[in-house]
């Protein structure tokens, strides 16, 4: 590819000028400053390479250019999904700034969009499987009396792990009068969800039996969940709970479960024993059901049961 100098030039302090802005007045962090720079760095090459000003560039140049990186065509492995959509992202955020600096009339990328990701389908474990994990920590000791309790919690709430852990004794207030628990979700938006009977007795004996114990090591904080330092549990210590679990449990793919796959089986279990969808999306705090039915798909092998149990023409021998 034959590269013109002069527009290259040109094109590098249009990009100096849009970094610079990024840093002093958008307050970016250093790395995500360097991706910027690589990403329009591969756009002035394109452009360069057809002797052609970045400010000339309209949407079908810049069309082919989002082609040429996702698959390599510009030196290179292929973009991912991720990488093609922060690419796609960076070329908008650069054009809009050359229209906001005078530099161009109108902005070519204005309805550039990046490429829809992949639905995956969440990870889920079976009831057996959360039943192993459960009983996995050791009732003998404070340490398992707490593990026990944390686990208990995430599978009868459906809480977010930062949930579980950031909650306070306060938000427990509830939960012996009536079995309800409050938990602030994102967006600082509250929301009370029932706790199981199986939940609020691993609670009980971790509140009166470890928590003080823990407690006085401690300068009085108000977690529900302390290490033994006495300090507020952090995400990391319980997802190193989660992991101990699983292996004592003996669980296949023990590297691939966290905190939030007990908060994805809490939902299908739901759902697979027939709770309403908007039922789980209100205990789940999401904002859309959307999201919610996400779980649906993973239900589809006892949606399929139920039909063919059920529909008086799904099998050919309920009709002889």
């Amino acid at each position: 590819m034959t590269v013109d100098p002069q527009v290259k030039r040109s094109a590098a302090g249009h990009i100096r000028a849009y970094l610079n802005h990024l840093i002093v007045e958008k307050g970016r962090a250093k790395n995500t400053v360097a991706s910027y720079r690589r990403d329009l760095e591969k756009l002035a090459d394109f452009a360069a390479g057809e002797s052609r000003e970045l400010t000339s560039l309209q949407r079908v140049d810049l069309d082919r250019f989002v082609i040429a990186a996702r698959t390599g065509a510009l030196g290179g492995s292929a973009l991912s999904e991720t990488s093609a959509a922060r690419l796609i992202a960076t070329v908008r955020g650069f054009f809009r700034f050359l229209q906001d600096e005078g530099l161009i009339s109108d902005d070519p990328a204005a309805t550039l969009r990046p490429p829809k990701a992949p639905q995956r389908l969440p990870k889920v474990l079976s009831v057996q499987d959360v039943g192993r994990l459960l009983s996995a920590p050791d009732p003998e000791s404070p340490a398992g009396l707490r593990d026990r309790a944390l686990l208990e919690f995430l599978y009868s709430t459906g809480a977010r792990i930062s949930e579980a852990v950031g909650m306070d004794i306060d938000d427990l207030g509830t939960v012996d009068a009536e079995g309800f628990v409050r938990l602030l979700g994102k967006g600082n938006k509250e929301r009370l969800v029932p706790v199981g009977s199986y939940a609020r007795s691993a609670l009980e004996s971790y509140l009166v039996r470890v928590r003080p114990l823990f407690a006085a090591a401690g300068t009085g904080s108000p977690a529900v969940f302390l290490n033994s330092r006495g300090r507020r549990l952090s995400r990391q210590s319980a997802w190193a709970i989660l992991r101990s679990a699983a292996q004592r449990a003996q669980l296949d793919g023990v590297a691939e479960i966290s905190p939030h796959m007990l908060r994805h089986s809490f939902a299908t279990h739901l759902l697979s024993g027939g709770a309403d969808v908007r039922v789980v999306q209100e205990l789940l705090g999401h904002a859309s059901v959307t999201t919610t039915q996400l779980y649906t798909h993973v239900t589809r092998d006892s949606l399929r049961e139920v039909y063919m149990s059920s529909h008086p023409r799904a099998l050919k021998d309920s009709l002889e």
